[in-house]
């Protein structure tokens, strides 16, 4: 019989819950417990996936001081940046050897060692046996798997510019995620500090700027980079440096056209392409990479965590990839 590991969603009525819902659904090691919504409790968990195995599973409402009546040893924290560390002090305390996967930001920035940093295709090593888990935001995940095989050239900040669908900006009602503002718009925002634009810049080791936007599409996001060399550059070298630097990953295509989201909706699939060089400067160079925002920037990435932390077959969980 196979063996489960019993989980703990906290936060699952949003729009990363129902993401990872499905996804625990098809997971052949993974069970769901709980999940936990206060606004939603008692409601039925097919309300967020229509396609949820159990119609009798209901969300319930948890605090932290709950933590004790519920039996998981994986516990996922889907919250607001700022919301974890109740939970995590409450989990730790009734639960130590659990493993916790916080998907806001509140570890990302760890450098104690306790939290690993889960961009999986690059800190894997470090994943295996984990127990507490920092997930990466969606612009820093997409941002870091196109920098980090370039990073050795950069001599100055990459500018990245990055659309994403409003799924982004979560359910809370925001000029963000309002249809009729976004309507034949495009919103940019927060054009410095942004909190992905510090987590590329603390992991890259170098700084980054990033020009976030928001469009009138659900899902996916697109970044757009410019970078500048310290020596003149090539985009078959650029092209071939990214798919030397992937060829043995399963989620991480490389192409030579310009991606698009359409390309990686519903996929937890990361696509780098469009390698350019400036004619007129071979010092400048560009770069896209697509993904969807909600999966590998959010839900499917989690899983592969999970699953590496667990020693599960990492593409457990994800669907046909």
């Amino acid at each position: 019989m196979t063996e489960h590991h019993r989980v703990a969603l906290i936060g699952g009525r949003g729009y990363t819950g129902g993401s990872l819902l499905p996804l625990i659904a098809q997971h052949q090691q993974l069970k769901l417990v709980c999940a936990t919504s206060n606004s939603e409790a008692g409601q039925p968990l097919r309300n967020v996936d229509p396609n949820w195995p159990d119609g009798e599973q209901v969300f319930v409402a948890l605090n932290p001081d709950g933590v004790s009546s519920i039996e998981a040893n994986v516990w996922i924290l889907a919250l607001p940046n700022g919301a974890s560390a109740p939970w995590v002090a409450a989990i730790e305390a009734v639960h130590p050897q659990s493993l916790i996967i916080d998907l806001g930001a509140d570890y990302r920035f760890s450098d104690e060692g306790v939290w690993v940093y889960g961009l999986t295709e690059w800190r894997r090593s470090d994943l295996v046996g984990a127990s507490r888990i920092a997930n990466p935001g969606c612009y820093a995940t997409a941002a870091q798997m196109a920098l980090k095989p370039l990073a050795a050239w950069l001599d100055s900040p990459p500018i990245i510019f990055g659309v994403s669908g409003y799924s982004g900006a979560g359910k809370t009602p925001s000029p963000r995620n309002d249809p009729t503002r976004l309507a034949d718009n495009l919103i940019p925002y927060q054009l410095a500090g942004h909190m992905h634009e510090k987590e590329v810049s603390f992991h890259l080791g170098q700084p980054v700027c990033f020009h976030p936007h928001v469009a009138p599409f659900f899902r996916g996001l697109s970044l757009t980079i410019h970078l500048h060399s310290t020596q003149p550059l090539k985009s078959d070298q650029m092209f071939e440096t990214l798919s030397d630097a992937y060829a043995k990953e399963a989620l991480v295509m490389v192409s030579r056209e310009i991606p698009e989201i359409r390309e990686v909706v519903n996929t937890p699939k990361v696509l780098i392409g469009g390698c350019t060089v400036d004619e007129r400067d071979p010092h400048h160079g560009s770069i896209v990479v697509v993904l969807d925002n909600l999966l590998k920037g959010a839900a499917s990435q989690a899983i592969q965590n999970i699953n590496v932390a667990l020693g599960i077959n990492e593409s457990e969980g994800l669907g046909a990839i």
